[in-house]
């Protein structure tokens, strides 16, 4: 069975083909610009990439072209729509009504929408795709799969805030976390690869790109994790602030006459190691601009780096112990000097890190000493696999 996974964003959309007998990805593709006159996509297929610049006003129509794409005899990995078992779609927030995958409804839709304050970019974005698939291929099973439903494991007391609790009742306010699918994917995969049931293990996995998320996983379940009621808490990130003394959004809001939105913004966007650099989002940039002595560079990475380390370290305390680091993501995947840097402040916990083991990029690999008390490793993550497998589930069990 071959399953179709969709990430809608507000002007884009990725998607992948994955043949569930060799959980083989067969094609992926990332739709850009869309409502815009210059829209165009990218679709990757047996390694070899094509480009078609065309004019998509609206979600339905990027998705139609996408299809006629997948059924194409020249860029098409299926013959027809009827080769398709469902269609596993991406969904941010699924507040604290999904703690599972679910067959998309009517219901689930609008369950969906009013999820969309806790998530205003991610929600409504998904939700147009959704209706555009219903429209496009109204008789194809659904699915969604949400990126908070892997921590609803997470006890009451590690998930309410200090604040008035009349505000959690009404507006639903405490922590939710993200990264959900690619925290159980890593969890799993890290246990296959040590020969280990995942129930026996105490994980704690560090997502580590853009967005940036800590995760506690204890008896494959989330038990703590950085982020909060949005992406947009925990550990510093690329352009997002993680967690501060509310206090200073107050005083800056008085000082520089902010109004929430602006605040928002320059939270999400202004701040992080960006912020504190100055130079870019893109850790990499700021690692060069580290190395030939930029002071504010090396502070940037400084500040993000211990702060990855306290978080770790605070998830251990969540676990009473743990027996396995992880990364994973862009920086996790594909950043030694990162990786090297938060270890070496872990040491206590029993952490040592291989230099030469620590070389490697975008593969799988142990990378601590023989002696090290916790076990460390690089997973590049797949959460579209991990969404295709939670489709087939759903369509396997008929529901």
């Amino acid at each position: 069975m071959k399953i179709l996974v969709l990430n809608s964003g507000s002007s884009s959309l990725k998607y992948q083909v994955i043949d569930m007998e060799t959980e083989e990805m067969l094609v992926k593709g990332y739709f850009e610009r869309i409502g815009q006159p210059n829209s165009f996509l990218t679709h990757k297929v047996k390694g070899i990439k094509h480009k078609f610049e065309h004019p998509a006003k609206n979600h339905e129509q990027a998705i139609a072209f996408v299809l006629e794409r997948l059924t194409n005899k020249h860029y098409g990995v299926i013959k027809n729509l009827e080769e398709l078992g469902g269609i596993g779609h991406r969904v941010v927030h699924g507040g604290e009504k999904f703690s599972n995958s679910v067959v998309i409804t009517q219901e689930v839709i609008q369950e969906i929408k009013q999820c969309a304050d806790l998530a205003p970019i991610h929600n409504p974005a998904c939700i147009l795709g959704i209706e555009a698939c219903k429209k496009i291929a109204p008789n194809m099973k659904m699915i969604a799969v949400f990126d908070t439903a892997f921590h609803q494991t997470i006890p009451k007391e590690r998930y309410i805030y200090p604040i008035p609790y009349e505000y959690y009742k009404k507006y639903g306010i405490r922590k939710y976390g993200f990264h959900g699918t690619s925290h159980q994917y890593v969890s799993h995969r890290v246990a296959e690869i040590m020969g280990k049931d995942v129930k026996e293990l105490k994980i704690v996995n560090c997502h580590l790109g853009q967005g940036c998320s800590v995760c506690a996983i204890k008896g494959g379940k989330s038990v703590e994790t950085s982020m909060g009621l949005t992406p947009l808490g925990g550990i510093p990130m690329g352009s997002r602030s993680g967690d501060l003394d509310p206090s200073i959004l107050l005083y800056l809001m008085k000082k520089e006459q902010l109004s929430p939105d602006e605040m928002e913004n320059i939270l999400n966007k202004e701040s992080g190691v960006y912020g504190i650099s100055g130079i870019s989002v893109d850790f990499r940039d700021i690692e060069i601009e580290a190395l030939s002595g930029g002071e504010k560079a090396v502070l940037a990475l400084e500040v993000f780096h211990y702060l990855t380390a306290s978080y770790i370290a605070k998830c251990a305390v969540a676990m009473e112990g743990i027996d396995v680091l992880t990364f994973t993501a862009g920086v996790g995947e594909k950043g030694p000097i990162s990786r090297k840097a938060i270890c070496e402040q872990l040491g206590f916990l029993g952490v040592k890190i291989d230099d030469e083991k620590n070389k490697i990029k975008g593969e799988e690999a142990e990378l601590s000493v023989s002696d090290s008390k916790v076990k460390i490793y690089t997973i590049p993550t797949n959460e579209e696999l991990m969404i295709a497998r939670e489709t087939l589930k759903l369509v396997d069990m008929g529901t």
